[in-house]
């Protein structure tokens, strides 16, 4: 396992900069944001057309011993406004031919969400099964627009050698795990989950069971933490609308690894996903509002360094012993 940085959070900084900033606190492996929510100055989609600029992109983490987990293109490719939906699908489709050249392998994204209807305005998110009409307009959702879009495109992605991971977000057709499996069995193996556990905690599923759940699905993890305020929740649920920034009223907040749950957990966390399958990257992702992405960066990348370590791959003296019954 190994523990890596999504550079949305150091936007204001370049490369060199962020390179440098990472190696002091022993990351070296990146996860670089190519467009929609949000863009990153760091990794340009025009390097496709420009191969001067991948090739010295390129050397520039080669020769800083960099790798870069995944690229990242969060957005909306399923919005019912044909001009967003065709920017957000561009950016996604491009995000993913640039992967193939910088031998990426996985590309992150969100399910996104249509309307109610092909001449909707907005994204129609559905949270329940009654009146029967909410029905109809899922069932729609569904087969007539996520399936056919995240067919196709799951198809360009493994002609390319690239995985499509989705991070499971309330607002979105996919939001949790069983919607996510659903979406799999849909549209088959080479799309899976880019798993933040902090979205798994406020929705009020645990994130180590839910592993259990996902299994072999997972091709990414992010390193977010949640606060749940139980003296707030009790007036909003866990569906709070208040800003982020509201941190006294919300009923839950994101926080920096460490900050919502402590190491035991954290621990546990990391086992299962190796228990499961998933030897890969914990990429660090700051939206703590009670800290500077600084300060944020600084305790997570401490907090994980002292849990994740890369093992060897031969298992114990004791394992092989005992398979061969000794």
């Amino acid at each position: 396992m190994k523990v890596g940085c999504f550079t949305a959070l150091l936007a204001q900084f370049s490369l060199d900069q962020v390179i440098e900033k990472l190696k002091n606190l022993g990351i070296g492996t990146v996860e670089l944001g190519t467009g929609n929510y949000p863009g990153d100055p760091h990794c340009k989609l025009s390097m496709l057309s420009n191969q001067k600029a991948l090739k010295e992109f390129k050397q520039k983490l080669d020769d800083n011993g960099f790798t870069i987990s995944a690229l990242s293109c969060h957005g909306e490719p399923l919005h019912p406004n044909p001009a967003i939906r065709k920017a957000n699908q561009d950016v996604q489709k491009k995000t993913i031919l640039l992967a193939e050249k910088l031998g990426v392998p996985v590309v992150i994204d969100f399910s996104g969400c249509p309307g109610e209807s092909k001449n909707a305005k907005y994204p129609n998110w559905v949270t329940s099964p009654w009146p029967p009409h909410y029905q109809e307009l899922l069932k729609w959702q569904w087969e007539s627009v996520a399936i056919p879009f995240w067919a196709d495109r799951t198809k360009f992605a493994a002609d390319h050698g690239v995985k499509i991971a989705l991070e499971m977000h309330p607002g979105f057709l996919v939001y949790n795990p069983e919607t996510m499996l659903r979406l799999r069995g849909a549209c088959g193996p080479n799309i899976g989950a880019n798993y933040d556990p902090s979205h798994m905690f406020w929705q009020g599923i645990e994130p180590i069971k839910a592993i259990r759940v996902l299994g072999d699905s997972i091709f990414h993890v992010h390193a977010k933490d949640t606060q749940i305020y139980d003296w707030n929740l009790p007036k909003t649920g866990v569906l709070d609308m208040k800003q982020y920034s509201d941190e006294k009223n919300r009923a839950w907040i994101f926080r920096t690894v460490g900050f919502g749950h402590g190491a035991e957990w954290w621990a546990e966390f990391i086992s299962t996903l190796r228990m499961y399958g998933y030897d890969y990257v914990m990429s660090i992702e700051h939206e703590d509002s009670l800290m500077s992405p600084n300060e944020g960066l600084t305790k997570a990348a401490e907090f994980l360094n002292r849990l994740v370590i890369r093992e060897e791959t031969a298992a114990p003296w004791w394992i092989d012993n005992v398979s061969a019954g000794a």
